[in-house]
Protein backbone atom coordinates (compact mmCIF):
# COMPACT_ATOMS: atom_id res chain seq x y z
CA UNK A 1 0.00 0.00 0.00
CA UNK A 2 1.69 3.48 -0.91
CA UNK A 3 2.39 5.28 2.35
CA UNK A 4 0.69 8.87 3.06
CA UNK A 5 2.43 11.89 0.78
CA UNK A 6 5.47 13.43 2.98
CA UNK A 7 5.05 10.27 5.42
CA UNK A 8 7.65 7.87 6.37
CA UNK A 9 7.04 3.86 7.27
CA UNK A 10 5.05 4.38 10.58
CA UNK A 11 5.23 8.42 10.92
CA UNK A 12 2.08 10.83 11.56
CA UNK A 13 0.91 12.73 8.50
CA UNK A 14 2.43 15.84 7.97
CA UNK A 15 0.81 18.93 9.26
CA UNK A 16 1.21 21.97 6.92
CA UNK A 17 0.35 25.04 8.28
CA UNK A 18 -0.15 28.05 6.16
CA UNK A 19 1.10 31.33 7.71
CA UNK A 20 2.02 34.69 5.89
CA UNK A 21 4.06 37.73 7.11
CA UNK A 22 2.39 39.37 10.02
CA UNK A 23 4.49 39.86 13.63
CA UNK A 24 2.06 37.83 15.74
CA UNK A 25 2.92 34.93 13.26
CA UNK A 26 6.47 34.76 13.46
CA UNK A 27 6.80 32.35 16.54
CA UNK A 28 6.30 30.25 13.69
CA UNK A 29 8.99 30.78 11.63
CA UNK A 30 11.28 31.55 14.46
CA UNK A 31 10.53 28.16 16.05
CA UNK A 32 11.35 26.77 12.69
CA UNK A 33 14.84 28.81 12.74
CA UNK A 34 15.81 27.79 16.13
CA UNK A 35 15.69 23.72 15.58
CA UNK A 36 12.00 23.59 17.53
CA UNK A 37 10.11 22.42 14.61
CA UNK A 38 10.54 18.95 13.20
CA UNK A 39 10.11 19.68 9.42
CA UNK A 40 9.07 15.92 9.10
CA UNK A 41 6.11 16.44 11.22
CA UNK A 42 5.06 19.92 10.87
CA UNK A 43 5.82 22.38 7.38
CA UNK A 44 5.18 25.76 7.57
CA UNK A 45 3.54 26.81 4.31
CA UNK A 46 4.84 30.43 3.68
CA UNK A 47 2.05 32.74 1.43
CA UNK A 48 1.47 36.10 0.44
CA UNK A 49 -1.90 36.71 2.20
CA UNK A 50 -4.58 35.68 4.43
CA UNK A 51 -6.47 35.65 1.24
CA UNK A 52 -3.92 32.75 -0.12
CA UNK A 53 -4.02 30.70 3.07
CA UNK A 54 -7.71 30.40 3.20
CA UNK A 55 -7.22 29.05 -0.30
CA UNK A 56 -5.04 26.70 0.31
CA UNK A 57 -7.04 25.58 3.26
CA UNK A 58 -9.97 25.24 1.21
CA UNK A 59 -7.68 23.35 -1.92
CA UNK A 60 -6.70 20.94 0.93
CA UNK A 61 -2.91 21.77 0.22
CA UNK A 62 -2.74 22.83 4.19
CA UNK A 63 -4.38 21.35 7.20
CA UNK A 64 -3.54 24.45 9.00
CA UNK A 65 -3.24 27.81 8.88
CA UNK A 66 -2.71 31.37 10.95
CA UNK A 67 -5.76 33.07 10.80
CA UNK A 68 -8.12 36.34 12.42
CA UNK A 69 -11.00 34.95 14.00
CA UNK A 70 -13.30 36.47 11.87
CA UNK A 71 -11.19 35.04 8.60
CA UNK A 72 -12.24 31.74 10.52
CA UNK A 73 -16.12 32.74 11.43
CA UNK A 74 -16.50 33.55 7.51
CA UNK A 75 -14.95 30.20 6.49
CA UNK A 76 -16.51 28.46 8.78
CA UNK A 77 -19.77 30.10 7.42
CA UNK A 78 -18.93 28.78 3.95
CA UNK A 79 -18.43 25.47 4.87
CA UNK A 80 -15.21 25.30 6.15
CA UNK A 81 -15.29 23.34 9.44
CA UNK A 82 -12.40 24.96 11.60
CA UNK A 83 -11.44 24.56 14.94
CA UNK A 84 -9.48 27.46 17.18
CA UNK A 85 -6.68 25.88 18.93
CA UNK A 86 -4.81 28.85 19.99
CA UNK A 87 -4.50 32.56 20.29
CA UNK A 88 -1.78 34.10 18.65
CA UNK A 89 -2.23 37.73 19.53
CA UNK A 90 -5.30 40.53 20.13
CA UNK A 91 -4.49 43.54 17.65
CA UNK A 92 -4.22 46.64 19.71
CA UNK A 93 -3.00 49.24 17.01
CA UNK A 94 -1.29 47.10 14.05
CA UNK A 95 -4.42 47.06 11.43
CA UNK A 96 -4.86 50.29 10.60
CA UNK A 97 -6.13 53.00 6.97
CA UNK A 98 -3.91 55.35 5.92
CA UNK A 99 -3.84 58.18 3.74
CA UNK A 100 -2.11 60.36 1.41
CA UNK A 101 -0.42 63.15 3.75
CA UNK A 102 -3.08 65.72 2.82
CA UNK A 103 -6.15 63.35 3.85
CA UNK A 104 -6.54 64.46 6.88
CA UNK A 105 -9.45 63.17 8.56
CA UNK A 106 -11.60 60.44 7.37
CA UNK A 107 -14.65 61.80 5.92
CA UNK A 108 -12.41 63.11 3.57
CA UNK A 109 -11.77 59.84 2.07
CA UNK A 110 -15.01 60.51 0.17
CA UNK A 111 -14.71 60.30 -3.84
CA UNK A 112 -10.89 58.36 -3.26
CA UNK A 113 -9.67 54.87 -3.99
CA UNK A 114 -9.02 53.09 -1.16
CA UNK A 115 -6.90 49.72 -1.25
CA UNK A 116 -8.31 46.86 0.52
CA UNK A 117 -8.00 43.01 0.63
CA UNK A 118 -10.64 41.37 -0.08
CA UNK A 119 -11.11 39.27 3.48
CA UNK A 120 -12.80 39.66 6.42
CA UNK A 121 -10.74 41.25 8.60
CA UNK A 122 -10.41 44.05 5.73
CA UNK A 123 -14.04 44.35 5.10
CA UNK A 124 -14.66 44.36 9.36
CA UNK A 125 -11.84 47.39 9.54
CA UNK A 126 -13.69 49.25 6.42
CA UNK A 127 -17.17 48.82 7.53
CA UNK A 128 -15.84 50.05 11.37
CA UNK A 129 -13.92 53.11 9.51
CA UNK A 130 -16.58 54.05 7.41
CA UNK A 131 -19.01 54.12 9.98
CA UNK A 132 -17.01 56.58 11.84
CA UNK A 133 -16.56 58.94 8.97
CA UNK A 134 -20.58 58.95 8.02
CA UNK A 135 -19.92 57.29 5.12
CA UNK A 136 -21.22 54.60 2.61
CA UNK A 137 -18.82 52.14 0.65
CA UNK A 138 -20.52 53.79 -2.72
CA UNK A 139 -18.73 56.53 -1.49
CA UNK A 140 -15.57 55.08 -2.23
CA UNK A 141 -13.72 53.87 -5.40
CA UNK A 142 -12.26 50.39 -3.77
CA UNK A 143 -9.34 49.00 -5.31
CA UNK A 144 -9.10 45.28 -4.23
CA UNK A 145 -5.45 44.41 -3.09
CA UNK A 146 -4.26 41.72 -1.43
CA UNK A 147 -1.28 42.90 1.36
CA UNK A 148 1.64 42.16 -0.67
CA UNK A 149 0.15 44.60 -3.25
CA UNK A 150 -0.29 47.61 -0.74
CA UNK A 151 3.52 49.32 -0.55
CA UNK A 152 3.75 49.42 -4.03
CA UNK A 153 0.46 50.38 -5.05
CA UNK A 154 0.60 53.52 -3.01
CA UNK A 155 4.02 54.52 -3.78
CA UNK A 156 2.75 54.14 -7.25
CA UNK A 157 -0.01 56.80 -6.92
CA UNK A 158 -2.65 54.16 -7.50
CA UNK A 159 -4.37 54.15 -4.07
CA UNK A 160 -5.56 57.19 -1.75
CA UNK A 161 -5.57 54.94 1.05
CA UNK A 162 -5.08 51.53 2.45
CA UNK A 163 -6.89 49.20 5.13
CA UNK A 164 -3.31 47.41 5.78
CA UNK A 165 -1.50 45.77 9.12
CA UNK A 166 2.13 45.30 10.29
CA UNK A 167 4.27 45.60 8.83
CA UNK A 168 3.49 46.76 5.83
CA UNK A 169 1.98 49.49 8.11
CA UNK A 170 5.04 50.73 9.23
CA UNK A 171 6.63 51.00 5.83
CA UNK A 172 3.62 53.12 4.42
CA UNK A 173 3.83 55.09 7.61
CA UNK A 174 8.07 55.52 6.41
CA UNK A 175 6.83 56.26 2.93
CA UNK A 176 4.37 59.55 4.80
CA UNK A 177 1.09 58.05 4.64
CA UNK A 178 -0.88 59.20 7.62
CA UNK A 179 -2.96 56.74 9.75
CA UNK A 180 -6.60 57.91 10.43
CA UNK A 181 -8.10 54.69 12.11
CA UNK A 182 -6.67 51.92 13.66
CA UNK A 183 -7.88 48.64 15.52
CA UNK A 184 -6.99 50.64 19.52
CA UNK A 185 -10.82 51.91 18.12
CA UNK A 186 -12.30 47.98 18.13
CA UNK A 187 -10.70 46.68 21.16
CA UNK A 188 -11.05 42.60 20.67
CA UNK A 189 -12.41 42.53 17.20
CA UNK A 190 -9.10 41.47 15.69
CA UNK A 191 -8.10 38.60 16.95
CA UNK A 192 -5.02 35.99 15.34
CA UNK A 193 -5.60 32.32 15.72
CA UNK A 194 -4.16 29.08 14.75
CA UNK A 195 -6.91 27.19 13.09
CA UNK A 196 -7.03 23.53 11.73
CA UNK A 197 -9.63 21.03 10.25
CA UNK A 198 -10.94 18.12 12.60
CA UNK A 199 -9.06 15.92 10.44
CA UNK A 200 -6.38 17.59 11.19
CA UNK A 201 -6.84 17.36 14.88
CA UNK A 202 -7.04 13.78 14.44
CA UNK A 203 -4.69 12.66 12.04
CA UNK A 204 -1.88 14.79 12.80
CA UNK A 205 -2.43 15.46 16.40
CA UNK A 206 1.00 14.74 17.63
CA UNK A 207 2.76 16.91 14.82
CA UNK A 208 -0.23 20.04 15.62
CA UNK A 209 0.81 19.61 19.60
CA UNK A 210 4.63 19.93 18.82
CA UNK A 211 3.70 23.39 17.18
CA UNK A 212 1.45 24.86 19.94
CA UNK A 213 4.10 23.98 21.95
CA UNK A 214 7.10 25.38 20.10
CA UNK A 215 5.01 29.01 19.67
CA UNK A 216 4.84 29.40 23.50
CA UNK A 217 8.71 28.24 23.61
CA UNK A 218 9.55 30.86 21.48
CA UNK A 219 7.07 33.41 23.09
CA UNK A 220 9.08 32.99 26.09
CA UNK A 221 12.07 33.65 24.21
CA UNK A 222 11.39 36.65 22.76
CA UNK A 223 10.14 38.14 26.01
CA UNK A 224 13.31 36.64 27.67
CA UNK A 225 15.84 38.12 25.33
CA UNK A 226 14.51 40.95 23.09
CA UNK A 227 17.85 41.99 21.83
CA UNK A 228 18.42 38.47 20.07
CA UNK A 229 14.61 38.09 18.80
CA UNK A 230 13.98 41.87 17.16
CA UNK A 231 17.15 41.33 14.47
CA UNK A 232 16.49 38.23 13.84
CA UNK A 233 12.92 39.07 13.22
CA UNK A 234 13.41 42.48 11.21
CA UNK A 235 15.07 40.96 8.19
CA UNK A 236 12.00 38.76 7.01
CA UNK A 237 9.29 41.67 8.44
CA UNK A 238 11.10 44.47 6.30
CA UNK A 239 11.97 46.34 9.37
CA UNK A 240 14.53 47.34 11.78
CA UNK A 241 15.00 45.97 14.97
CA UNK A 242 13.47 48.96 17.15
CA UNK A 243 10.50 49.58 14.69
CA UNK A 244 9.67 45.29 15.18
CA UNK A 245 10.05 46.35 18.98
CA UNK A 246 7.05 49.10 17.89
CA UNK A 247 4.96 46.59 16.33
CA UNK A 248 4.90 43.98 18.56
CA UNK A 249 3.85 46.99 21.21
CA UNK A 250 0.46 47.09 19.02
CA UNK A 251 -0.13 43.31 19.83
CA UNK A 252 -1.32 41.53 22.88
CA UNK A 253 0.22 38.25 22.88
CA UNK A 254 -0.84 36.02 25.27
CA UNK A 255 0.81 33.41 27.21
CA UNK A 256 0.13 29.52 28.11
CA UNK A 257 -2.24 30.99 30.89
CA UNK A 258 -4.14 33.65 29.23
CA UNK A 259 -4.51 30.78 25.72
CA UNK A 260 -6.06 28.16 28.96
CA UNK A 261 -8.74 31.62 29.90
CA UNK A 262 -9.86 32.11 25.82
CA UNK A 263 -10.07 28.23 25.15
CA UNK A 264 -11.14 26.38 28.22
CA UNK A 265 -14.05 26.18 30.33
CA UNK A 266 -17.95 26.04 29.28
CA UNK A 267 -18.12 28.61 27.50
CA UNK A 268 -15.14 29.54 26.63
CA UNK A 269 -14.22 33.21 25.76
CA UNK A 270 -13.31 32.70 22.66
CA UNK A 271 -16.88 31.54 21.76
CA UNK A 272 -18.03 34.55 23.70
CA UNK A 273 -16.14 36.88 22.06
CA UNK A 274 -16.50 35.38 18.45
CA UNK A 275 -20.40 34.88 19.41
CA UNK A 276 -20.94 38.72 19.54
CA UNK A 277 -18.04 39.31 16.01
CA UNK A 278 -20.17 36.67 14.54
CA UNK A 279 -23.56 38.46 15.52
CA UNK A 280 -21.46 41.98 14.07
CA UNK A 281 -20.57 40.75 11.17
CA UNK A 282 -24.17 39.68 10.11
CA UNK A 283 -25.59 42.87 10.93
CA UNK A 284 -23.04 44.25 8.74
CA UNK A 285 -23.33 42.18 5.89
CA UNK A 286 -19.84 40.31 6.28
CA UNK A 287 -21.05 36.54 6.70
CA UNK A 288 -23.52 35.26 3.94
CA UNK A 289 -25.58 33.50 6.70
CA UNK A 290 -25.72 33.26 10.40
CA UNK A 291 -23.28 30.91 11.59
CA UNK A 292 -23.04 29.28 15.25
CA UNK A 293 -19.45 28.87 17.31
CA UNK A 294 -20.75 26.04 19.49
CA UNK A 295 -17.50 23.51 19.43
CA UNK A 296 -15.17 26.13 18.18
CA UNK A 297 -12.69 26.19 21.05
CA UNK A 298 -10.05 23.52 21.19
CA UNK A 299 -7.97 23.69 23.89
CA UNK A 300 -6.46 19.72 23.37
CA UNK A 301 -3.14 21.02 22.24
CA UNK A 302 -2.27 23.49 24.75
CA UNK A 303 1.04 21.89 26.78
CA UNK A 304 -0.16 20.50 30.55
Amino acid sequence: MAGLPGCGAGRAPLLRVATHVWPGYETLPLARQMGWLDEGTVRLVELLSATDALLALYNGTVEAAALTLDEVLAARAQGLELRVAMIFNISTGADALVARPDIDRLPALAGKRVGVEHSAVGALMLTEALRRAGLTRAALHLVPLTVDAHRQAYLDGRVDALVTYQPTLRQLERAGARRLFDSRAIPGRIVDVLAITPEALEQSHAGARQLVAAHFRVLDWLREHPADAHPRMAQRLGLSADEVADALAELEQPDLEANRRWLMHTPAQLEAVAAELAALMWRERLLPRETGVAGLAYPGLLPA
